[in-house]
């Protein structure tokens, strides 16, 4: 009969369960880091959904207080931070009576600023992922070679070449590869994920805040017609 799992995990040694640990770890802190950006994104994206025709609205009728109270009531919306950053630079240089190229070039700047930083807090934990990923296999690998040495070293106690010499260094080596393979496969699989999200709300936070520019410099040339 084949050795079942609670067999197999009790021949294995000081290093495989140090293998195994180490990996159930990586695994545990994936599915949090998981849990945590998807449930970031998922409010990012209804929040500005629900931000972007609103704070539209406001800008129509002038209303810059009403924009502003409008980001705080979404504050995990994307667009909300990268707007309200252009809108508040736009709102001290008018009041400062700047002239309107010089204003919209602080808008600008303040935008991309915004954008980058809002990017970055995206990026939040998604190097550790791709980390995990990229390791994962490695200390499986190393978990596969010591299995391998183990059998090694019990067929050489035995003197036979038999299975049953070599069976408690295999599954060792078996567990371990399965495992590495186990986490790494989703860790890549969700850092890939979260990067297109992220690099679609990169578009959408560029997209608005050129619409937005626009829209201004347009009312500023009907004002002077």
């Amino acid at each position: 009969m084949g050795m079942d799992w609670a067999e197999m995990m009790s021949h294995m040694g000081v290093v495989a369960w140090g293998v195994v640990i180490i990996l159930f770890g990586m695994s545990i802190y994936m599915i949090a880091v998981a849990i945590e950006r998807f449930l970031t994104y998922n409010q990012a994206r209804k929040q500005s959904r629900l931000y972007a025709p609103a704070v539209a609205e406001s800008l129509k009728k002038g209303d810059l207080e009403e924009a502003f109270a409008l980001a705080e009531q979404y504050s995990r919306s994307h667009l909300a931070k990268v707007l309200t950053a252009g809108l508040k630079e736009m709102d001290a240089h008018s009041k400062s009576k700047d002239i309107p190229g010089e204003m919209i070039e602080a808008s600008q700047r303040a935008i991309e600023r915004a954008t980058a930083i809002t990017i970055e807090n995206f990026k939040k934990s998604l190097s550790n992922l791709a980390t995990i990923g990229s390791t994962a296999p490695f200390i499986g690998l190393f978990g596969t070679t010591v299995g391998i040495l183990n059998a090694f070293q019990g067929m050489a106690r035995e003197e036979s070449a038999g299975i049953g010499a070599v069976a408690a260094g295999i599954s060792e080596a078996l567990v371990a590869t399965a495992l590495g393979l186990a986490v790494a496969i989703p860790a890549v699989w969700l850092y890939n994920i979260f990067t297109n999200k992220i690099e679609t709300f990169t578009v959408e936070m560029d997209n608005s805040s050129s619409e937005m520019i626009d829209y201004f410099l347009k009312k500023r040339s009907e004002n002077r017609g």
